[in-house]
């Protein structure tokens, strides 16, 4: 091989960037992660995959949800839910612990062994998805449930999403979102409520991609 050649090969080599590896984020999470009553691609997962495709981003969302889990079922799972490869994760649990009218002391207590080993042990960084109390639970128990996800965010440095179906009533009052955007049990979104959710969370997802190492 002649020097020109050997030089203009290496030239091209060295211009080519190398191939960057592909971060895994785990979507922790209950129904509303899963994607309940909805069929394959129009759940929560699928949506931001397609999301994250649409702009370039090498990165693999895991669904890690499960229809009825509570934080309790969330922790228990979490060491199977997490591998070596997974970068980052977004913990999205409470609402069956709201449903069923759980402690909120024992949820948090849940949530925080749950940040203690992926935010704390692991130093992964998180997108932390809360929920908002209805009022019928009464002003202390919506307090305190409101102000879990805000100051666990805080305690571990995460990212913040207050409300999964915040972004629901951002432009419509709540009687216009359950018609539009809501299924018939009015707990979960539907394929276009799932969109607005994933259009209102993606700036913040990609904050987390950018804060992940692979």
């Amino acid at each position: 091989m002649n020097k020109l050649v050997h030089s203009s090969l290496a030239a091209l080599i060295l211009s080519t960037p190398a191939h960057a590896e592909t971060l895994q984020v785990v979507a922790l999470g209950d129904s509303l992660t899963a994607g309940y009553g909805l069929p394959d691609g129009q759940g929560f997962v699928p949506q931001l995959q397609a999301w994250l495709d649409a702009r370039d981003v090498d990165v693999e969302i895991v669904n890690a949800g499960v229809s009825g889990d509570t934080t309790a079922g969330g922790l228990a799972r979490l060491d199977w839910s997490l591998s070596e490869d997974t970068d980052a994760m977004i913990l999205a649990l409470g609402g069956n612990d709201l449903l069923r009218g759980l402690p909120v002391a024992s949820s948090r207590a849940n949530l925080d062994a749950i940040l203690s080993r992926v935010a704390g042990a692991r130093d992964l960084p998180v997108l932390l998805v809360g929920l908002e109390a209805p009022a019928n639970y009464g002003p202390d128990f919506q307090q305190a449930f409101d102000a879990m996800y805000v100051e666990l965010s805080q305690e571990y440095d995460t990212l913040l999403e207050p409300s999964f179906l915040g972004p629901l009533v951002v432009d419509s009052d709540m009687a216009t979102a359950r018609a539009s955007y809501m299924q018939d049990d009015g707990i979960h979104p539907n394929r276009d409520g799932v969109g607005v959710i994933v259009d209102a969370f993606g700036p913040r997802v990609l904050d987390l991609i950018k804060n992940a190492n692979p």
